[in-house]
């Protein structure tokens, strides 16, 4: 009896055993997916920098001194306003004697002309003026016009010199620096120290350095918005007015300007904002992927296609990313067929070792 239970025991473990051996193993899943073309945004974070919409070194125009300063730092000025004042004795006494000249010289051409107009008025008495009196008499008269028109040249030159003993803001905005005190000595030249320093703060200009791979894909006519260290939670807009066209040769980034409505004058000039600007992949559709199916190699950047059961190697150009997709160029077409979860252990026209498991 025994030994029947062994047999049995023993058929038993046998015919189990073989029916494990007969079992099919479970083929292994490629997963895959079918490429479909859309649009892709993301929102790019970079620095940029807050500056005057404009900027003035004022300089004196003549050597002189500091009469009387009207502005100081911080001071509000409109176009045209007197901001200080500066004298010159030597100019005040070049005018008068420029001004004595003029008349003088207008006597001179007065009697001159009065000569001429009489002798042209005997002239018409036959024999009684020779022509070459009268053609000289014409001389004259016309020479001292021409020297009585430029000592009226002189004098106005030596007029606007003395206006520019006056200086007037060019356009409205805040006097941010004062670099001298009255009775200094100012004047041009190299070296010169500019006597104030004016900025337009009510609106700014808004500076981003555009990174290459970003450079095609702004909205060169929307609104951005950022946000500044010192106002911490709160967002500004500006709108994007001039893009340079091109990409700097230091920093491979384009250069584009932003401007901002800054009536209140919270936002200062030499500010440092971090800048949230909307990117878009353009009006066209692109084929966008799973960033896992996107293979980076020493060979360059490709994504794997199945074709006829065999793996091809595509190689591609990216554009705009996000988390988790990306866009890709490439020789593509829609609804082919990718592998999601790429390595460099698929080589290039292997064959597929297992069931393409589409996602």
């Amino acid at each position: 009896m025994a030994g029947s239970l062994m047999t049995a025991a023993f058929q038993g473990c046998k015919s189990s055993g073989a029916e494990e051996e007969k079992k099919p193993e479970k083929e292994p899943v490629v997963a895959a997916f079918l490429l479909s073309s859309g649009n892709l945004s993301d929102t790019l974070s970079l620095p940029g920098e807050l500056v005057a919409f404009q900027n003035v070194d004022l300089y004196a125009k003549v050597s002189s001194f500091v009469k009387k300063l009207y502005v100081d730092v911080g001071s509000e000025v409109r176009q045209g306003q007197l901001l200080a004042v500066m004298e010159a004795p030597e100019i005040n006494a070049q005018r008068d004697g420029a001004a004595s000249k003029v008349k003088s010289q207008e006597a001179i051409y007065l009697a001159s002309k009065a000569t001429y107009d009489r002798l042209l008025e005997t002239s018409k008495t036959p024999g009684t003026v020779s022509q070459n009196d009268l053609d000289m008499a014409d001389a004259r008269q016309k020479s001292d016009h021409a020297q009585y028109l430029a000592a009226q040249s002189a004098l106005k030159e030596i007029t606007d010199n003395r206006n520019y003993l006056e200086i007037r803001a060019p356009f409205s905005g805040v006097i941010t620096a004062r670099n001298v005190s009255a009775g200094a000595y100012v004047g041009p030249g190299a070296g010169a120290v500019p006597m104030f320093t004016l900025q337009e703060q009510k609106k700014l200009r808004l500076v981003v350095n555009l990174p290459e791979s970003n450079a095609g894909v702004l909205n060169q006519s929307g609104v951005v918005k950022f946000t500044v260290k010192s106002l911490p939670g709160r967002y500004f807009e500006a709108r994007t007015s001039r893009v340079s066209g091109a990409l700097d040769n230091r920093l491979r980034a384009q250069h584009v300007e932003m401007d901002v409505a800054n009536d209140s004058k919270t936002l200062l000039p030499g500010m440092i904002p971090e800048v949230k600007i909307p990117l878009h992949s353009g009006n066209t559709q692109v084929f966008v992927i799973p960033n896992k199916a996107l293979l980076n190699s020493s060979q360059g950047l490709f994504v794997i296609k199945v074709t006829n059961g065999k793996t091809v190697w595509v190689p591609v150009s990216t554009g705009i990313k996000t988390d988790d997709q990306i866009a890709v160029y490439g020789n593509l077409n829609k609804n082919d067929t990718l592998i999601d979860n790429v390595t460099e252990e698929v080589r290039n026209g292997a064959a597929v070792d297992g069931k393409l498991a589409l996602q």
